[in-house]
């Protein structure tokens, strides 16, 4: 670990984090460069927990033994800067402590992922990053096995995805599934029971299909505005709903996900 002070917000040694409030240059930044953003002490302890690698760390002084303590072992430059120059790099106050610029790992095969879990979150073009991360949140503390995310949905890696998801992002394992019906099949030939959250005229309460489980679930989670394509509805098994009151038709995606992965978490331990 070098530890390297920055006294100027156009320190070439920074390009991984200047303008980061700019979403085109972070979409552009971060996927195609190979890097996601981890944001927080507690964030980066989980990413290096995981197995995750440091391209370097952003950090201000009064946060740099903490920073130092995570680090211990590691070759990694540590960039120490100012509240001002920190903010001036990266257009928001980091109210964190420190930012690192991680390497992406190479995603597993879907069959990996899933192989001998008993419940699964599949999330069908999420576009929003705090949907995405909140509903990893619920997946880590409401007993899911493993997340699935289609082609389209938003990246998980990104730095509000990992931010909202309080790091759980690296605690659950995850990948991107192919296009149905591809998809559907992979699903089928891993064992599991394709479980479509949506409202249909012929969709089982929750209740009734919790109380008859299948062993292996694969929960299917839609957009945020259409819900669950036509195609991840044909490929399923079963469409499931929430009983809902008061005039209210559906949760917002993370919340339902939520509700549904804490009324299907298998009570015993996966074999």
């Amino acid at each position: 670990m070098g530890i390297e002070r920055i006294s100027s917000a156009e320190d070439p040694r920074l390009a991984d984090y200047r303008d980061l409030t700019d979403v085109a240059l972070r979409r552009v930044l971060e996927p195609a460069g190979g890097l996601y953003m981890a944001e927080s002490e507690k964030v980066l302890a989980r990413a290096l927990a995981a197995g995750h690698r440091p391209r370097s760390v952003l950090v201000q002084e009064k946060w740099l033994a903490d920073a130092e303590r995570l680090l211990d072992g590691l070759d990694v430059p540590v960039y120490v800067a100012t509240s001002e120059v920190a903010e001036a790099i990266t257009g928001y106050t980091v109210h964190r402590g420190l930012l690192a610029a991680m390497h992406r790992p190479a995603l597993p095969s879907v069959a990996d992922v899933v192989a001998g879990a008993r419940l699964v979150l599949v999330l069908e073009d999420i576009v929003d990053h705090t949907n995405v991360g909140a509903a990893f949140r619920g997946a880590a503390g409401l007993g899911a096995d493993a997340v699935l995310v289609s082609p389209r949905c938003a990246d998980p890696l990104y730095r509000r995805s990992v931010r909202v998801s309080m790091g759980t992002v690296f605690q659950v394992p995850w990948t991107r599934l192919p296009e149905w019906p591809e998809a559907g099949a992979v699903l089928h030939d891993a064992g599991l029971h394709l479980a479509a959250l949506a409202l249909s005229d012929d969709a089982v309460p929750l209740d009734e299909f919790a109380a008859s489980r299948p062993d292996r679930i694969a929960l299917l989670m839609g957009s945020e505005g259409d819900g669950l394509s036509r195609r991840a509805l044909a490929a399923s098994d079963t469409v499931v709903t929430i009983p809902m009151a008061g005039g209210v038709d559906s949760l917002n995606v993370a919340a339902a996900s939520a509700v549904v992965l804490w009324a299907l978490a298998p009570r015993t331990p996966a074999s």
